[in-house]
């Protein structure tokens, strides 16, 4: 039996609940602002410089408290260089849909000079989705190539440096004067599904260049270009690169290290799922022959498929391309390097190559499940090992002499 005493007392305990309830129930999501440029003046006819209306958009979506998205819609739109500066933003998310173009102006001088061409600088929890950026950069590339003097180093096309949570989703860089996709002093960064492209004689042209970054992941790309598809400099870690198509280009290269005497090292990199076609390299290592304190440990190559292939398997620790060569040994410091499930072809007939340093040899080399051939039908496929020790736990071929056969397989 219930007393009425008890039920009074429950009475408030209950309409406490159930206001609770009410008030969940009638509570709304926090709403997206969209901001389409065309709002603010930007054209999609590809002539007028629409630079200010995409700054003006940035501006809003930066103050707002709210989750924002930017809408490039349909069309061709022309900008200048572009900084998406962060630091007075409430760093609510941002997001930029792109369903046309926008593209550098074609004299490559006007965006040169500057070094990039759109810039995110310390901003947090911005996205982007779609779209194509094409930088115009033949011409630029062709003053390089004919020798000319006077040619600027040209401008990065999309730079994200000291941001945070950052998402590249389905976008596409054409024609680049410089590196296309750059990621410097940033945590927590995924690319997705992008698509790079340049000719394979465009100088400098690197498709996705990692520098001092932390937790960066590369997903399901494909990237041809003129120098390496993948490159992953200095101070980087824990970055993960799988499902990747690469070609042309110069391969996936960690480096180069090693240019300075206090550099930071790299380390925690997984290359995985990764087809190399007609490249000049497949998974490099490149350090300068010089005195440094920086490293290499903690990398695994592995899921990999080779097509004529110049240098599918190299360590090369007497990089240099400032002449004269200081021709000095290098003292980065290589370490746990795993190679695994590497098959293919190669264009060349050393198709393995460590070439470590005599001051600093690498150690704890692993390799198992290789099988690189010669791409030609007479000869075959060889390794050359310079300072480099380590161990081959299951079938290697072509035999790489300082690499012990691991005895539990013998």
């Amino acid at each position: 039996m219930i007393h009425k005493t008890s039920c009074l007392l429950l009475l408030p305990l209950t309409l406490i609940f159930l206001d609770f309830i009410l008030i969940s129930s009638l509570a709304k999501p926090t709403p997206i602002t969209s901001l389409n440029v065309l709002t603010y003046g930007a054209k999609p006819d590809g002539l007028k410089d629409s630079t200010k209306a995409f700054l003006a958009a940035w501006q809003v979506a930066c103050a707002s408290p709210n989750p924002t998205t930017i809408i490039v819609p349909k069309g061709r739109f022309l900008v200048g260089n572009l900084v998406f500066q962060g630091n007075k933003c409430t760093n609510a998310p941002i997001s930029f849909r792109i369903a046309g173009s926008i593209i550098a102006p074609e004299d490559f001088r006007v965006i040169a000079s500057s070094l990039q061409w759109i810039m995110f600088d310390g901003v947090t929890n911005v996205s982007i989705y779609g779209g194509v950026l094409d930088a115009q950069g033949s011409s630029l590339w062709k003053c390089k190539n004919s020798g000319g003097k006077k040619c600027p180093t040209g401008a990065k096309t999309l730079l994200f440096t000291d941001s945070n949570n950052i998402s590249i989703y389905g976008l596409t860089s054409i024609n680049s004067q410089k590196f296309h996709i750059v990621i410097y002093q940033s945590n927590n960064v995924k690319i997705d599904g992008v698509k790079v492209s340049a000719d394979a004689d465009s100088p400098n042209t690197d498709g996705i260049h990692i520098g001092k970054s932390h937790l960066v992941n590369i997903t399901n790309s494909r990237i041809g270009t003129g120098d390496d598809c993948i490159s992953i400099g200095p101070g980087s870690t824990q970055v993960s690169i799988q499902g990747i198509q690469c070609g042309p280009g110069h391969g996936i290269s960690i480096g180069s290290l090693g240019r300075s005497e206090d550099e930071q090292g790299v380390e925690n990199v997984l290359v995985s799922n990764v087809d190399f076609t007609s490249t000049d390299n497949g998974v490099r290592i490149k350090t300068w022959g010089k005195y440094s304190k920086s490293f290499v440990r903690n990398i695994v190559f592995q899921h990999i498929k080779m097509k004529m292939v110049k240098n599918p398997i190299i360590i090369n620790q007497h990089y240099c391309l400032d002449k004269p060569c200081p021709k000095k040994e290098s003292g980065v410091e290589i370490s746990n390097v795993r190679y695994e499930d590497i098959q293919g072809t190669s264009n060349t007939e050393v198709a393995v190559m460590l070439d470590c340093s005599r001051e600093k040899p690498c150690t704890d080399i692993v390799m198992g499940n290789v099988n690189l051939v010669l791409q030609r039908i007479n000869g075959s496929a060889q390794a050359s090992c310079n300072n480099a020790n380590g161990l081959a736990n299951d079938v290697v071929v072509p035999f790489t002499p300082c690499l012990k056969r691991d005895m539990l397989l013998i």
